[in-house]
């Protein structure tokens, strides 16, 4: 495993009708898009998750974690954290949790700012959501007092 601020990174925005994929690196701190999975009912498409593993080789892999404004937890938090035990359990990878409390509502913002279509429905959000859930950790590991 590379040195820990050198580290490559998938960050996955996990839902129950699409999924969003960013990758990024941790010394630059910033991600890109990479795709948007269709779930049914939270199930992806494991062969195409396992096929981005694969290309990508991430150090580590991020799975965002809904938590409520109040910092409890839903019904979405542990289907979240299913999510990201199934990832480590079938592809032996090291998963984190990550805070992803307004990502979503950020990433529509950002795309309405840029002229987009308010049909988050048809075109959604979940890749940026999955770059601003992989920013976020890199910011919290770049402030972590033992760097």
């Amino acid at each position: 495993m590379p040195e820990e601020s050198n580290r490559r990174i998938l960050a996955f925005d996990f839902g129950t009708r699409r999924i969003g994929v960013a990758s990024g690196q941790e010394m630059l701190g910033t991600g890109q898009p990479l795709a948007m999975l269709s779930a049914r009912d939270g199930i992806p498409d494991w062969a195409r998750i396992e096929q981005l593993l694969k290309e990508w080789q991430p150090d580590v892999v991020l799975v965002g974690l809904p938590l409520n404004m109040d910092d409890t937890e839903n019904d979405m938090c542990a289907r979240a954290r299913k999510f990201g035990k199934r990832l480590h359990g079938r592809y032996h990878v090291a998963v984190e949790m990550v805070d992803e409390r307004l990502t979503s509502f950020e990433a529509k913002g950002e795309v309405l700012a840029g002229g987009g279509s308010r049909d988050f429905g048809r075109h959604g959000v979940d890749d940026r959501a999955a770059v601003l859930i992989l920013e976020t950790w890199c910011r919290e590991q770049a402030g972590r007092p033992d760097k």
